[in-house]
């Protein structure tokens, strides 16, 4: 992970083997030009976005092999609708979902991922919708709660979205990215020590989980202040600290200097920290966050015996 811009943590679940991903009306809502288009224009869009997608051979390669809506049994159409959401085909994707679900398909799993498509289309409103459903289908779906929390992340902010990743969390405790989201709505919320908590858990079930490459499930929505940076960068490197993860340590730090944070004052307020406060690596991230904050050389002490750097260590 990296922190949301990706300095954060969010991903968003279809099936429990599946990470998955926001379009046209929201986007358009965001930036003020909804009022200048009726349904109609809005669904001109849209139809002539597909028409030109149709244009591609890929499309025509695609279209060789989709099978009959009115014979294909519902597995073999969710499987067809996956394919055209990878490929993106979105708005076929959405077709083939409805006749999965029209030919007996499981109706939480179709609605879970109708909702993913529609937020990949950043049609929010129907994705939350679709992830409402979803729930109130199978109430113990937690991939279905996460990623309901993540939408309301998206649109309506954090406090709305800790209520559904710590149902999803009290569904599955072992799903590291469950920890990671509510660790980053904690975040936004100012829960400090809750987002500490979290991430310590989110580690643990998975010691990767925030060096990932973000998937494409609206994480990119999901940009945190420069302080709220800071400070996550500097929770992560308590966490690593504690567990003597030396490399991972200097790499937060740098991230929390580089977000403006004066790393050497947080580090003497925790032990775990305080121990590498001598540390040569450490002195020279220091010395160099102290040029990137001031924006000038101040002279090394002469007792660190550590050499003005030219270049960051930290990289």
């Amino acid at each position: 992970m990296r922190l949301p811009g990706s300095t954060c943590p969010f991903s968003i679940l279809g099936s429990p083997a599946c990470v998955a991903a926001l379009g046209v009306v929201c986007l358009l809502a965001a930036t003020g030009l909804t009022p200048l288009l009726g349904a109609q224009d809005t669904n001109t869009m849209m139809t002539s976005a597909r028409e030109r997608a149709h244009e591609s051979a890929q499309w025509r390669d695609i279209q060789a092999h989709l099978p009959d809506p009115a014979t294909a049994t519902a597995q073999v159409l969710e499987m067809q609708a996956d394919i055209l959401r990878a490929r993106r085909f979105p708005d076929d994707a959405l077709e083939f979902y409805r006749y999965a679900l029209q030919r007996g398909g499981n109706p939480a799993i179709l609605m879970n991922k109708l909702g993913l498509t529609e937020l990949e289309m950043r049609n929010v409103e129907l994705a939350r919708a679709y992830f409402q459903r979803t729930v109130k289908l199978n109430r113990k779906y937690a991939d279905a709660w996460n990623n309901l929390g993540a939408v309301e992340y998206l649109d309506r902010g954090a406090v709305a979205a800790v209520g559904d990743y710590k149902h999803a969390i009290k569904l599955d405790k072992h799903q590291a990215v469950f920890h990671a989201n509510l660790a980053t709505a904690d975040f936004e919320t100012r829960d400090y020590k809750g987002a500490r908590r979290e991430m310590g858990e989110a580690l643990e079930l998975d010691p990767t989980i925030f060096d990932k490459e973000q998937s494409t499930g609206g994480v990119e929505a999901h940009v945190l202040t420069a302080e709220d940076r800071a400070r996550f960068s500097l929770e992560m490197a308590k966490i690593y600290a504690h567990s003597n993860q030396q490399e991972q340590m200097l790499h937060s730090l740098a991230q929390a200097a580089e977000a403006g944070m004066d790393i050497q004052r947080e580090m003497a307020k925790d032990a775990a920290l305080a121990k590498f406060e001598q540390d040569p690596r450490v002195v020279l991230l220091v010395h160099n966050a102290r040029i990137l904050r001031t924006g000038h050389d101040d002279t090394v002490s002469a007792s660190s015996q550590v050499p003005v750097p030219v270049k960051p260590v930290i990289e």
